[in-house]
């Protein structure tokens, strides 16, 4: 990025949903490294902002909708737009073409539909001069940072396994319609995976892991299809890739029904109306199940070589927070280049310990004459 372009915009960073528990983290995040951060939000919520605002010394801009805020985008030309408002799928082509030209924009999109679209904006980014990041949050930088340190300088590796195990604890509340939307569009989506370098199909639930942790902990997980693939791929250019996440049906009995219920879901009216009552119910304040949160990779090339990494990191949602505000500030700083990318793509796996997450690499294995591995 260039001084001119950046002297052109107006320095501002813009929280979009900043009265919701991400976008106000973020912020505070932003404020305890000295900036004042724009928090965007509806009129229903706007008093709550103002107040918010008034306290950062910042300012407060009203915008109902995603027509609404892009308009004021591309009127007040802000220097980085963080988009906290979800449904990434409708949201973040709209608002990050808003940013262009010369504004950079940023995500937490985790899933296979949201992420690949921002990703194809690439070359328009290129064009006009904008940095657009994608998955900039715990959900794709906590695995692509640990393969982007495993395969560091080395040739592209025969298979990858990354397993996304967040540990969050959960406020008193409703569900709400974006994690409604997440968890129903999983089920419709189906398990994937790359074999032969190629995205194919594979059963939601499939390749379940029951993880012992550095720390001694252990944690289930399986198959879905999340973002943690595509930038494990991205990362490493293996043809093989699988995923797995503590996010994803674990049970026998879910992961039987899985298939019929993902067919029955990808009907569109029945998948708005299961989003909207889950979307309405209530949530119980329960504490984050274990200490950390891990994002893990096993990395195997041709050869039988075998590494193995973890990182990292407190709560899931406090990290996920961390990342989006080490993210545009960094981006707000003239830090990127042009282009879509993801975090640890843009920035190198060391953006995941600046946010405050911790990659450990314990484990390699090589082959043994004739073939064999050995520790």
């Amino acid at each position: 990025m260039t001084d001119t372009t950046q002297s052109a915009r107006s320095g501002e960073i813009w929280i979009l949903g900043a009265g919701g528990r991400i976008g106000s983290a973020v912020t505070a995040n932003l404020a305890a490294q000295g900036l004042k951060p724009v928090l965007v939000g509806r009129e229903s919520g706007g008093d709550r902002l103002r107040k918010a605002a008034a306290d950062l010394g910042s300012r407060v801009v009203i915008a109902n909708g995603v027509d609404g805020i892009a308009a004021e985008i591309t009127r007040q030309r802000p220097a980085v737009v963080f988009n906290g408002i979800g449904n990434y799928t409708e949201t973040a082509t709209v608002i990050a073409r808003a940013c262009m030209p010369g504004g950079h924009y940023l995500d937490l999109a985790a899933d296979l539909t949201a992420v690949p679209r921002l990703l194809d904006l690439d070359q328009e980014a290129q064009q006009a001069g904008s940095t657009l990041v994608t998955g900039a949050g715990f959900g794709v930088l906590a695995t692509e940072a640990v393969v982007i340190k495993l395969c560091e300088d080395r040739p592209a590796p025969a298979a990858v396994r990354v397993d996304a195990l967040a540990s969050v604890s959960l406020s008193a509340g409703v569900v709400g319609s974006a994690f409604a939307s997440s968890m129903i569009d999983m089920f419709a989506t189906g398990g994937r995976r790359y074999t032969d370098g190629r995205l194919v199909a594979a059963r939601l639930g499939a390749g379940l892991q029951n993880l012992t942790l550095p720390d001694g902990q252990q944690a289930k997980s399986a198959g879905a299809p999340s973002a943690e693939l595509l930038a494990a791929h991205r990362a490493s250019n293996a043809p093989s890739v699988t995923v797995t996440t503590g996010m994803a049906p674990t049970s026998l009995v879910v992961r039987t029904v899985a298939p019929l219920a993902g067919k029955l879901l990808s009907i569109e009216p029945l998948r708005r109306f299961t989003v909207s009552q889950l979307a309405k119910a209530k949530m119980k304040e329960t504490p984050a199940p274990r200490r950390y949160s891990w994002g893990h990779a096993v990395v195997t090339w041709p050869d039988g070589t075998r590494r193995e990494g973890w990182l990292r990191a407190d709560d899931g949602m406090a990290y996920t927070a961390s990342v989006a505000a080490t993210v545009a500030a960094r981006l707000a700083r003239g830090e990127g280049r042009p282009g879509a990318h993801t975090p640890g793509a843009l920035f190198g796996a060391g953006v995941a310990e600046q946010a405050g997450g911790q990659i450990l690499l314990p484990h390699e294995t090589r082959p043994a004459q004739g073939g064999s591995v050995i520790d």
